[in-house]
């Protein structure tokens, strides 16, 4: 029977003990995918140059073909694309990784090989700092970057705060889960796959129909989470999590890593403080922090003059009074931005006359002041 030659591939993947490396030498052997399920046993292991006891049995590749068939046919009904490891498709970033899936599927037309291409994760449980963050970094950034890709694992908390600003500021973004793309996880956050899919993004997963979420494919997701971007950006998280698994897996394959800095006493803060003081991390506060690290030029010099200059020359006390305005939902009182710099009041107040009077901050009625 002439199989389509993606159907060999899906099979290949769903073989135990193939690993990146031995598709990679499968190539250089010259041993095809279609190759694999056709020869004889013993042709397989002489051309795979395989020792004794090492085969991959008939009954065992049979099994994993009749497998990718029925994917293959749950692939063209459900409009989801397929990426092997050794096509001209499959995501560049993704291939420099030692640990790269063998097969990756796809629903949506989002562009995983885009030029700038973040992921924003952290902690199920943000706080409105947390939030406030994504959602300006991710605005600041495509204001500057129209093609940026937004890339998180689909979770409650932060990840889900990701991929609604990015369609909030008409990006795409990416979600990479832990299970088949027959369904969703969490339940609740279906309304937001199909929105993501519909504005130009994809859901992702190297897991075929039929396969479920548990803890280990978590971890397993996080590898391709960091690996799909240049800098892995973590807004919040308590030293355990999911968030410093992608963050030290981010760090492991050389790619930047960057960390919203919190209060040493806020415990969702003490992943993103241990990150920077380990240095697997820089620190970052603002868009102006990721564009400097990473060199990125700015396709669009006509920035809308509403989007704030994400490069104030600030130091000290000003410094200081910005970032902690910059994420206030609200307009501050002065005894408010008192206690959270512990800044003198006499230096606050003078702080920020010469700040508004700069136009960096707007005083509103009732003494409170906002960034302009």
């Amino acid at each position: 029977m002439n199989e389509p030659e993606t159907v060999y591939k899906i099979a290949l993947s769903m073989m135990k003990h193939i690993s990146p490396h031995i598709v990679r030498e499968m190539a250089d052997r010259g041993v095809t995918p279609e190759d694999f399920f056709s020869l004889e046993t013993p042709a397989l292991s002489q051309a795979m140059g395989l020792p004794r006891g090492n085969a991959f049995e008939r009954m065992e590749r049979d099994e994993a073909l009749f497998r990718a068939r029925k994917e293959w046919e749950q692939m063209q009904r459900h409009h989801i694309s397929g990426h092997f490891l050794l096509d001209p498709d499959y995501p560049v970033r993704l291939y420099q990784i030692p640990d790269a899936p063998v097969f990756l599927y796809k629903l949506g037309d989002a562009d995983l090989d885009g030029e700038h291409i973040i992921n924003l994760v952290g902690t199920r449980k943000p706080t409105p700092y947390g939030i406030d963050f994504c959602t300006k970094l991710i605005n600041d950034l495509g204001a500057y970057f129209p093609d940026l890709t937004v890339v998180s694992g689909l979770a409650y908390g932060i990840d889900a705060a990701a991929h609604t600003a990015a369609l909030e500021a008409g990006l795409p973004t990416v979600a990479v889960v832990a299970h088949g793309l027959n369904m969703i996880y969490p339940a609740q956050h279906r309304d937001l796959a199909c929105r993501i899919v519909k504005t130009g993004g994809a859901i992702v997963s190297e897991y075929p129909f039929g396969e479920r979420p548990y803890r280990q494919r978590f971890l397993e997701r996080n590898r391709i989470v960091a690996a799909l971007a240049d800098v892995t950006v973590v807004a919040e998280s308590d030293i355990k999590g999911g968030a410093m698994s992608t963050a030290n897996t981010a760090f492991s394959y050389s790619r930047d890593v960057m960390a919203l800095p919190g209060r040493t006493s806020d415990l969702l803060s003490s992943g993103c403080n241990l990150l920077i003081r380990k240095e697997k991390a820089h620190l970052i506060t603002c868009a102006a922090d990721l564009i400097e690290l990473t060199g990125w030029q700015p396709l669009d010099a006509k920035i809308d003059t509403r989007q704030r200059n994400l490069f104030p020359e600030l130091e000290g006390d000003p410094k200081l009074i910005y970032e902690t305005l910059r994420f206030s939902r609200e307009p501050m009182q002065v005894d408010r931005l008192h206690a959270l710099t512990l800044i003198p009041i006499s230096r606050l107040m003078s702080a920020l006359g010469e700040m508004e009077f700069d136009g960096i901050i707007i005083r509103h009625p009732g003494n409170r002041y906002s960034v302009s």
